[in-house]
């Protein structure tokens, strides 16, 4: 027969080893550099309007709660926009739902090595809700680095895609925009470098325990919610480790570069994991979505509630790693193939 004694330990320790896990959820480096602000190449208030135009003139946008016309309405403005930039835009479509959707491409081929290819992503669609921060900061950031991108000259051939269906029912199923994109490019067998996905990246704060993590992340990283996060699988390391070094040569916004196995909760939560079933090496720059954001998937996720001026710093840095990965032309001469950084 058990004994109370035992029953009465046993829930003790359980009730400690929950505090302790629970504790570990919450960032513990106090220390870490807050953002020092300066000027940016990238203007928050352009951000800001592109954010905007999608949460508030457009709104939610999906295939279901009477929202249909105006994801046709989110697609209509990003071509728009890729159009007025100079590129020519390409679909691909297919039937979800018994409704033909679409991902949205834009193309800047490369001079010396157009068969290498670099991914720019992020989704348009929402989870019935404004979607500010999710994902129309992704989609302001993909405008962002294309406008960036076409009047220079690269190596490499960079696709800047707006993926559809990325949020639930169709998230890590097959009518997700970014499974059947990367499905197509396997098939067709596409030498893809590295896909970029940005997901929620406006959301900033300085205040004091901010930062939220799975458990056993925490005590290793900051306290406060004022850094964008790369993540990546271990397959994709080299490219994060080369990613993280041209973000930091071009911004000073904070950057937390993380490898973690896709059990995970949150690393494989957006298109990035549908490149990595494919066998492309990819990372997500992401605000850590709801281990920050209080207004994840709820109607609050609004414009005012981002911050431009860091969400611009992270731009700066974007351009970096795109200027870097598509191996840009300098004095005269494209830079080499693409080759991990030794650190």
């Amino acid at each position: 027969m058990i004994s109370k004694k035992y029953i009465w330990n046993l829930l003790r320790f359980t009730a400690a080893a929950f505090l302790a896990v629970k504790v570990t959820t919450l960032g513990w480096n106090f220390m870490s550099p807050a953002y020092t602000g300066g000027p940016t190449r990238t203007r928050p208030e352009k951000l800001s309007a592109t954010v905007t135009a999608l949460a508030v003139e457009i709104g939610p946008r999906d295939l279901y709660n009477n929202n249909r016309a105006r994801l046709r309405r989110t697609e209509a403005y990003i071509t728009a926009r890729l159009r007025k930039a100079g590129y020519k835009v390409e679909f691909q479509e297919y039937l979800s739902s018994g409704v033909k959707v679409k991902n949205i491409i834009a193309v800047k081929p490369g001079a010396a090595a157009p068969k290498e290819i670099i991914i720019v992503g992020a989704h348009y669609d929402t989870f019935n809700n404004p979607g500010a921060d999710d994902d129309a900061s992704g989609i302001a950031g993909l405008l962002e680095l294309a406008e960036y991108a076409a009047p220079g000259k690269y190596g490499r051939t960079i696709k800047f895609t707006a993926f559809v269906n990325e949020e639930p029912p169709f998230f890590r199923e097959a009518g997700m925009g970014s499974v059947v994109y990367a499905k197509a490019a396997a098939a067709r067998k596409e030498n893809i470098k590295a896909a970029l996905i940005l997901e929620m990246t406006g959301y900033y704060t300085e205040a004091s325990v901010s930062q939220r993590y799975p458990p056993l992340i925490g005590p290793f990283f900051p306290g406060r919610g004022n850094f964008i996060a790369q993540v990546s699988n271990f397959s994709s390391r080299a490219l994060a480790r080369r990613a993280d070094a041209a973000f930091k040569a071009a911004s000073s916004l904070p950057i937390e570069t993380v490898s973690l196995p896709t059990f995970v909760e949150g690393i494989d939560y957006s298109d990035h994991a549908s490149f990595w079933a494919a066998g492309y090496p990819a990372v997500m720059f992401t605000d850590t979505s709801f281990y920050r954001n209080p207004n994840y998937h709820k109607r609050s996720d609004l414009p005012p509630t981002l911050n431009y001026t860091y969400m611009a710093a992270f731009l700066d840095g974007m351009k970096g790693v795109l200027d870097d990965l598509a191996a840009a032309e300098k004095n005269g001469r494209y830079l080499g193939a693409f080759t991990p950084k030794k650190r």
